[in-house]
């Protein structure tokens, strides 16, 4: 990890530990903050693959979030509330001093970044947004709704929901850890070719506390920085079609389609790399 010229900080956050990493040079006017936001069941480590390369041109941070890795709560059983993994994000932000950021989220670490972009307090901090499988929890919602509505779309809700199934699964006492403890964090291990832990079981704090009836979520607002959103043609988990709709509060949007899956970033790495540098070519 040398070349990589790792730094390692803890950063405290609204009732817990976040283990943050910073690598490649110093953030200044001609180096680039890339700040990389992973999801479920993953840690910071998914985007090394990228940052080996990213690296080499800009000041790079990742940081494992609340749930995962190194990260911890410091009370039990936590918040995990999308407004909590919000506030982390600024936590971060602050942290290492970086302006005009290019927020990076995959998963669950893109659907914080909607509700971070759509915060007052981005301006100046965050100014470009890249989400990569993870709508907004708020478009989600109207989504599903708008095609509840229209018999004629019902085969795209249809088609969402039967991705959508592991949600409810989670939702269930004890079943899911259960599962992962006997055999999919195996599993994933093996696709993922790293270690897991106890990640998998620790995040599905996240889906028990974002969705249930009664919940709230942060609010949401128009959102003006430039935003891309990269849609794996093979996601099994979202359809591309939730884009729809997008261009109504995001006025900067563009959308890019992969023909890859969920783990895009991660099984494509030179791809999700000749992205984020053409992002910067494109300014």
């Amino acid at each position: 990890m040398e070349t990589l010229n790792e730094r390692r900080r803890i950063v405290a956050s609204s009732g817990a530990e976040l283990a943050v990493f910073e690598y490649g040079r110093e953030p200044g006017p001609d180096v680039p903050t890339l700040l990389l936001v992973h999801g479920y069941p993953d840690d910071h480590r998914v985007y090394l693959p990228a940052i080996r390369d990213l690296a080499r041109s800009h000041h790079v941070v990742a940081y494992d979030t609340r749930n995962a890795g190194a990260s911890a709560v410091t009370g039990l059983p936590g918040d995990f509330t999308l407004g909590a993994l919000m506030e982390d994000m600024f936590a971060v932000l602050a942290a290492v001093g970086a302006t005009d950021v290019h927020l990076v989220g995959h998963d669950w670490g893109s659907i914080q970044g909607w509700a971070t972009v759509q915060d007052s307090r981005a301006a100046g901090l965050i100014g470009r947004y890249t989400s990569i499988s993870g709508p907004d929890l708020q478009h989600f919602a109207r989504w599903v709704r708008s095609r509840y509505s229209r018999p004629r779309a019902w085969p795209q809700l249809a088609g969402q929901l039967a991705r959508s199934w592991y949600i409810a699964a989670f939702l269930v006492p004890k079943l899911p850890e259960a599962a992962w403890r006997l055999f999919l964090t195996k599993r994933y291990e093996r696709t993922a070719k790293r270690d897991v832990g106890d990640d998998p079981v620790r995040g599905l704090a996240l889906y028990r506390a974002n969705f249930f009836r009664g919940r709230t979520w942060p609010a949401g607002g128009r959102v003006t920085i430039p935003v891309q959103v990269v849609t794996p043609l093979k996601d099994s988990f979202l359809s591309p079609d939730l884009v729809d709709g997008l261009g109504t509060w995001v006025d900067n949007l563009t959308v890019i389609r992969v023909d890859s899956g969920h783990w895009w970033p991660a099984s494509r790495p030179s791809e999700f790399v000749e992205l984020l540098r053409g992002s910067y070519v494109s300014r």
